[in-house]
């Protein structure tokens, strides 16, 4: 075939691609989390994945507010395995959908973190998990290889239950030759077993070659606050709990630090990937526990993601169009 059909047909095809064919920058990962300062989890519970027409978030309006409201970056939260077939191959119609999401966010110059969230199915059934979450980062690295360097994986959401410490590291040394196969110098997240729970961070076993790497834990201590009245949750069933006295911003401080000494020992970066306070709280108590937590955070150099835009912990009022003032002003302060 002449050089020049050759050319046509190449340029054609990544005309057709969502995202940019660009490849990506080598970004430490030191660099990339400051680049992704402030973030906010996205689109987990959108009815977008199963049918667009029907999408309470609306990609292309709703980074650009996400972007002029003073965030960085998106943590988009993917529950794939839904998507799948017996064969464990994502459907073509989700991963349409998903290129459009990490195009828009991109569009707004945002920060695009792509955590595999299926969290509960992994904790429940390691064994069912595993060959999912495999085909899921063989997929997605070979579909995103040539992404931007905005663009960061994330293994897997809060392994927790059946992904005890000494498993989950186990997967961590199989699942990471996977996405190097396609992306040998992409930023990848990784955190500790227990629902990335800063108390098992020390139990936590990151490759020491591979620098490409942010550590990320979440925090929603005490859970009594947190979590006050959410159904789920049957171990917070009291409200009316408040946040705020001295002994709790010194526990909070005092918990951020055993992370951050840990950060130093290990020469990794930080994303605090969660945290919040559920809807069930006092407003000025839910504002003042966010903007501490933030600002913990930002004084330590890690980067954060708010659980979540919409849905429960809600920071923006899709309804209303608006963001909900005190929880915005206390993570993006005016």
């Amino acid at each position: 075939m002449p050089s020049v059909f050759k050319t046509l047909i190449a340029c054609a095809l990544l005309s057709s691609l969502a995202v940019s064919p660009t490849p990506a920058r080598e970004v430490s990962a030191r660099d990339q989390v400051k680049a992704m300062t402030r973030g906010i989890n996205v689109l987990g519970y959108d009815p977008l994945w199963k049918d667009p027409a029907k999408a309470r978030f609306q990609t292309a309006r709703h980074f650009k507010i996400i972007k002029a409201g003073g965030f960085d970056a998106v943590r988009i939260n993917l529950q794939a395995f839904s998507h799948m077939d017996a064969s464990n191959q994502l459907d073509p119609a989700w991963l349409k959908t998903l290129d459009q999401v990490v195009k828009a966010a991109l569009a707004q110059k945002l920060t695009v973190i792509l955590d595999e969230h299926d969290f509960n199915d992994c904790g429940a059934d390691p064994a069912a998990c595993k060959p999912r979450l495999i085909a899921f980062w063989k997929q997605i690295g070979a579909r995103y290889k040539d992404a931007p360097d905005k663009v960061v994986f994330e293994l897997l959401n809060e392994p927790n239950k059946g992904l005890t410490d000494d498993v989950w590291n186990a997967w961590i040394a199989e699942l990471l030759p996977v996405v190097r196969a396609t992306n040998p110098k992409r930023n990848v997240i990784i955190g500790p077993a227990f629902w990335n729970n800063i108390s098992h961070l020390s139990q936590l076993n990151l490759p020491e070659g591979d620098r490409h790497l942010i550590a990320t834990v979440h925090y929603y201590l005490p859970m009594e606050f947190t979590h006050q009245g959410a159904a789920w949750n049957p171990d917070t069933p009291k409200t009316g709990v408040t946040w705020g006295a001295p002994a709790e911003r010194a526990r909070m401080k005092a918990d951020f630090d055993g992370v951050q000494a840990w950060a130093k020992a290990h020469d990794r970066p930080v994303l605090l990937g969660e945290f919040g306070a559920y809807d069930k709280g006092d407003m000025a108590s839910r504002a003042a526990y966010t903007a501490a937590a933030a600002r913990e955070a930002e004084a330590r150099g890690w980067a954060w993601a708010y659980w979540q835009f919409d849905s429960d912990f809600v920071a923006y009022d899709i309804k209303k169009d608006v963001w909900v003032e005190p929880i915005h002003g206390a993570l993006v302060p005016k």
